[in-house]
């Protein structure tokens, strides 16, 4: 069976690419390394499938040039997932939080069903426990020599498709394979490093962390790039919670960043107002208004927690101010891509034209999805890419 194309990997970019070249009557092999497809699409938002954000824009996306998104976004829009997902799976989807799309039914093995029925009735071929080994260019095509259940063989193709994603979680058969096809061609590769994963304290703080594991706050997360409001989590190694995974895309080792611990209110206000009112409480009874008693107590550590506001000095009311406001942490490291939401880093954009997502100095060879250097927030982004990368794609082969 002569294929239009054969896409190696079936996540969320190789089976949007499949369904929508089966839609306009191509036929095309999806190859996939694990039992199932759609391995990271099952386990995402906590199986419930956070797939798209009605607020996707290229601002969202770490990259070297999030601009190189507009020519993808201008093709395939959050509302053309939405119609997609509603004509082919019945799947309507409701907003969460800060724009997060989430099926009715909040399960995110009707969105792999959505494709694998497609798949089936527009005429596609996918074949499970099957690794791509290696590629060799030939006259018309591709050359791919393949591993299927234990037995080696030749696969050929005009057009082959990399959506294989990057290096997250291994058990889910996470692979470097589209980095290294891109090498053997030239093509530059940007530095990987985990993205939207958890980060680690370790020495002389570490305790302290560790102290107020399970404690959750509503904090801004920040730096000189860019700023996050969401929760906090400290855990027994460091830091986790949207907030963390947000601005771990933006943080590299040595590096600090800082936690706005009470981002709604001002807190030298807050001191202003208790004075007036005579200033009986303590600063740690204020600060039990906000926070949870184990964290007033882990603050003790660096506050006078148990002085009065009425005699709180100028620099003392500074330095809670402060330490409220601004606290500096500097992470040791992250907890690595089996932790990681996703890569950052990839296939440079540069290689890959921005309509069709083809190599330029390799015609026939595509990159999408999470191997190419765009890499979205949390919420739902990294979904949108590897829709509109599928689809534009598609349109190509």
């Amino acid at each position: 069976m002569p294929y239009d194309a054969i896409i190696v990997g079936g996540g969320a970019c190789g089976l949007m690419c499949a369904a929508q070249a089966g839609l306009l009557g191509k036929k095309t092999l999806v190859i996939e390394r694990n039992d199932k497809p759609g391995a990271k699409i099952l386990i995402s938002g906590g199986g419930r499938c956070n797939f798209t954000n009605l607020y996707t824009s290229p601002e969202n996306f770490v990259s070297e040039n999030p601009k190189f998104l507009n020519a993808v976004f201008s093709q395939w829009t959050v509302a053309d997932t939405e119609q997609f997902f509603e004509q082919f799976g019945d799947i309507r989807g409701q907003e969460k939080t800060l724009g997060q799309l989430f099926p009715i039914s909040n399960k995110a093995k009707d969105i792999v069903a959505t494709f694998s029925k497609l798949l089936f009735d527009t005429g596609q071929d996918i074949w499970l426990q099957t690794e791509l080994k290696q590629v060799q260019k030939t006259e018309s095509g591709f050359s791919l020599q393949v591993l299927r259940e234990g037995k080696e063989m030749t696969l050929t193709c005009p057009k082959l498709v990399m959506a294989s994603g990057g290096l997250p979680v291994a058990k889910l058969g996470a692979s470097d394979i589209a980095l290294r096809i891109a090498k053997q061609w030239d093509l530059q590769v940007l530095p990987t490093a985990p993205a939207l994963v958890p980060l680690t304290i370790t020495g002389k703080d570490a305790d302290w962390y560790a102290s107020l594991a399970g404690n959750a706050v509503f904090a801004r997360v920040y730096n000189e790039k860019i700023s996050f409001e969401e929760n906090i989590l400290f855990t027994h190694w460091g830091l986790s919670g949207p907030a963390i995974l947000q601005i771990s895309s933006y943080w590299k080792a040595g590096e600090q960043f800082t936690i706005d611990l009470l981002p709604k209110f001002k807190l030298d206000e807050l001191i202003k107002a208790e004075r007036n009112a005579g200033g009986k409480r303590t600063i740690g009874q204020l600060l039990n208004d906000h926070f949870t008693r184990k964290m007033v107590d882990a603050l003790a550590k660096y506050l006078p927690t148990s002085l009065k506001i009425a005699s709180l000095s100028k620099a003392d009311a500074k330095l809670v101010v402060d330490t409220i406001h601004q606290f500096k942490v500097k992470p040791a490291g992250d907890k690595g891509y089996d932790k990681a939401e996703v890569m950052r880093g990839g296939v440079s954009t540069a290689e890959l034209n921005p309509k069709t997502l083809e190599a330029k100095k390799v015609p026939g060879l595509y990159f999408g999805g999470e191997a190419v250097d765009i890499t979205g927030w949390l919420g739902g982004y990294n979904f949108q890419w590897a829709w509109a990368a599928g689809y534009a794609i598609a349109q190509d082969i």
